[in-house]
C-alpha cells in the first residue's frame, strides 16, 4: 500500500536552481529535483477506502493561489543532522491551507499530526553527517536562490516505502485559484 501525503510542487525552473546546491556534503543522499515539494499533511499508509474519502474531501478546498517564498538554507536534526532543507516562509495563506488539510484529515478519522508544521523543501537526507560538516557546508554555500512562486494547485503524492526522497507520484491534483463570489 502506498504512503500518501499532500503537498505543493516546486516549479521545474526553481527546482533546477535548487539542484545547484547539491554536492560537497558527506553522508548526503540528494533528492532528485523532480521530487522537490512542500509537504502539507502526511496521511501515511492508509487503506483504499480512507484514501478515497481523503481525495473526495480535498475537493472541498476552495482557496486562492498561495504565494510561496523560499527562505534560508538550514537542516533538521540538531547535533545529528538528518535533513538538509531550504525553509519556506510561513505566509498566512500557506499556513491556512495546511491547517485546512489537517482539519480534513482529522474529520475523516486520521490521528492528529504530532509535529509542528515547518514549511520547507528537503534537498538531501543525511546519514552520518556531523554537525561540524553541516556548519561547514552552510558557511561555504552562502545564500540559496531566493525563489518565489504562486502555487496554483496542491496534490496528493504517493511514495513507496524506501529510504526517502522519492520517487513520488502525483495521485490527484486540486486547483487553487480565484475565489468565486456568491453572485457567480
Amino acid at each position: 500500500m502506498p504512503r500518501l501525503f499532500t503537498g505543493i510542487e516546486v516549479p521545474e525552473a526553481l527546482a533546477r536552481e535548487l539542484a545547484m546546491m547539491r554536492g560537497g556534503l558527506s553522508g548526503a543522499r540528494w533528492v532528485e529535483p523532480e521530487n522537490f515539494h512542500i509537504t502539507l499533511r502526511f496521511l501515511g499508509d492508509i487503506d483504499q477506502g480512507l484514501a478515497r474519502e481523503a481525495y473526495l474531501e480535498l475537493w472541498r478546498v476552495r482557496r486562492a493561489a498561495v504565494p510561496i517564498c523560499l527562505g534560508e538554507l538550514s537542516f533538521f536534526g540538531g547535533e545529528r543532522p538528518r535533513s538538509l532543507i531550504i525553509k519556506v516562509l510561513p505566509g498566512a495563506e500557506l499556513m491556512e491551507l495546511q491547517a485546512e488539510h489537517e482539519r480534513i484529515m482529522r474529520r475523516i478519522g486520521l490521528a492528529p499530526e504530532t509535529r509542528k508544521f515547518t514549511p520547507h523543501v528537503t534537498l538531501a537526507r543525511l546519514r552520518g553527517t556531523s554537525s561540524l560538516a553541516m556548519a561547514d557546508y552552510l558557511s561555504l554555500r552562502g545564500l540559496p536562490p531566493r525563489g518565489q512562486f504562486l502555487a496554483e494547485r496542491f496534490v496528493v503524492y504517493s511514495s513507496r516505502d524506501s529510504v526517502g526522497g522519492g520517487p513520488y507520484v502525483v495521485e490527484a491534483e486540486y486547483p487553487l485559484g480565484p475565489q468565486e463570489s456568491a453572485a457567480d
